[in-house]
């Protein structure tokens, strides 16, 4: 019989909780012809974003108004437009053992994306001291990049990201903080994308496929009306993106 110490076993996984930024998809209304409608031309607008991205549906706003809708159709439509749903959120019980019976899982109310129905006074968080603040900015991960993004890239920074050349059609850029682009944007830039409402898009010629701030966005179509070969500083305010001159 062996008296040896046993052989340690080398660890396969683990666990861990993160923060990810998703599509949710809110619906308003439980006519399918229109969802299907709306839905085709969203993808159009921008269609290498969306191609296979996940997608959350969420249906809390059709069962307050007690509007009947098939969960297992939604899930068809949107799968027929190149997306792929990760779950449901605001289902009743019907709905919840469809997207279970189709191993889609239920997802909580909670989350910066649900509308607030009471707003309640902000509170203040206490003023980190000097050595907490210093250790925090040490912390972030500033980025530069001094290339041209080309489509089908992908840059992430932790802090703020600044790219001193063109961000092509097709491309994607995304910072935990501010975004700084000194060329072109001609793709999609997304700031504070763990939900930082603060964060701002700094940009010396606005093209974007899509531009976003803690998960409020807008496409293309909505930008046409800004000059483009145009310096402005992009902000969120009260869910809404708001774009200045700079």
């Amino acid at each position: 019989m062996s008296t040896g110490a046993p052989t340690s076993q080398k660890t396969a996984l683990e666990f861990k909780s993160t923060s990810l930024t998703v599509p949710v998809l809110l619906l308003a209304s439980n006519d399918m012809s229109l969802i299907d409608q709306q839905l085709k031309e969203k993808v159009i607008q921008a269609p290498e974003f969306f191609k296979n991205s996940p997608l959350l549906i969420d249906l809390q706003k059709l069962n307050a108004q007690n509007l009947p809708i098939d969960f297992t159709e939604i899930v068809a439509i949107v799968r027929q437009h190149g997306f792929m749903p990760i779950g449901l959120r605001g289902g009743n019980e019907k709905q919840n053992g469809d997207a279970l019976a189709m191993n889609l899982p239920q997802h909580s109310l909670h989350g910066s994306n649900v509308p607030l129905v009471n707003k309640v006074p902000a509170k203040t968080l206490p003023t980190p001291a000097p050595e907490e603040q210093k250790q925090a900015s040490q912390s972030i991960e500033n980025k530069l990049v001094t290339q041209p993004i080309r489509s089908g890239q992908r840059v992430y920074a932790k802090g703020d990201l600044i790219v001193t050349a063109t961000v092509s059609a097709g491309a994607e850029i995304m910072a935990e903080g501010n975004i700084h682009i000194y060329g072109s944007l001609r793709g999609r830039a997304l700031a504070g994308v763990l939900g930082n409402v603060n964060s701002r898009i700094f940009c010396s010629d606005l093209q974007a496929e899509l531009i976003s701030i803690a998960g409020i966005y807008q496409l293309s179509d909505d930008l046409s009306k800004y000059p483009a070969h145009k310096p402005v500083q992009i902000s969120l305010d009260n869910q809404t993106l708001i774009i200045k001159d700079i």
